[in-house]
């Protein structure tokens, strides 16, 4: 899907988003325990990736979304980065309230999801991320990964202890240390910053990244294919890799 989303900071700036996303099941898992939201008339796009295994984490990582949806659509004209920033941080602080509550009720446990969610304000975008799920952006044919995979091979990567060749082959690849759904208490990861025309945002979960290196990534993102195709080439080329997970993307463009 990709329909426009026109943006207004004041009375003198106009800019457009367009939102494309899609989710693939994957080549070996039975089901789809990924979730994905792109919502242009309310400025916001997201991804979550459900864990918890017997389709809890298919669960969770609806319930993130509903809630991202309920929060940003009961939210009056937001007028500027602050108050988006505060919308962000409480979509994931209900949306954790949500799946704790939902696992007590019905005795599951280890259940949640990881979660990437942008949204935007005139020229300012704020993007909310917990978990192994990523955001990319590309500007001027350089893709830049935004966030840090909360995991503990990334911690082993930040101490040294492994190089990202080992990473890549490591049996501790899926321990993630932070989710939602998971804890009382959710740190979340806010990073803000601006937006010029041409920019593309890139939110997608591991199923993708743990697949399709990021070289290949900017290749396909810097290519001459419709943003749509692109979506659709990414999840192929995971797929081409062994699509050993579900893989979602959600990309977003700032029209020129």
């Amino acid at each position: 899907m990709g329909p426009f989303a026109p943006i207004s900071w004041n009375s003198k700036i106009m800019i457009k988003i367009e939102f494309y996303g899609k989710t693939d099941t994957g080549l070996i898992r039975k089901r789809n325990e990924d979730a994905f939201i792109v919502r242009p008339d309310l400025s916001f796009g997201a991804v979550a990736d459900g864990m918890g295994g017997e389709q809890k984490g298919e669960v969770a990582s609806r319930i993130f979304v509903e809630t991202a949806l309920e929060v940003f659509s009961g939210s009056s004209t937001i007028s500027g980065e602050e108050e988006l920033s505060r919308i962000v941080q409480r979509a994931f602080g209900v949306a954790n309230e949500r799946i704790l509550a939902w696992a007590g009720k019905n005795k599951v446990e280890k259940m949640g999801c990881t979660a990437e969610l942008i949204a935007f304000c005139g020229p300012a975008y704020v993007l909310g991320h917990v978990g192994d799920s990523r955001t990319y952006s590309l500007r001027r044919g350089q893709l830049k990964q935004l966030t840090r995979d909360h995991s503990l091979v990334q911690e082993q990567l930040d101490q040294g202890v492994v190089t990202p060749a080992q990473a890549q082959k490591s049996r501790w690849r899926n321990v993630i240390l932070r989710a939602v759904g998971t804890e009382d208490s959710l740190a979340v990861d806010l990073l803000k910053g601006t937006i010029t025309p041409g920019d593309l945002f890139l939110l997608c979960s591991d199923g993708l990244t743990n697949m399709v290196e990021d070289v290949v990534i900017q290749d396909i993102m810097t290519g001459p294919l419709a943003p749509e195709s692109k979506v659709d080439r990414l999840i192929e080329m995971a797929k081409r890799a062994g699509g050993q997970d579900n893989i979602t993307a959600v990309l977003c463009e700032v029209a020129n």
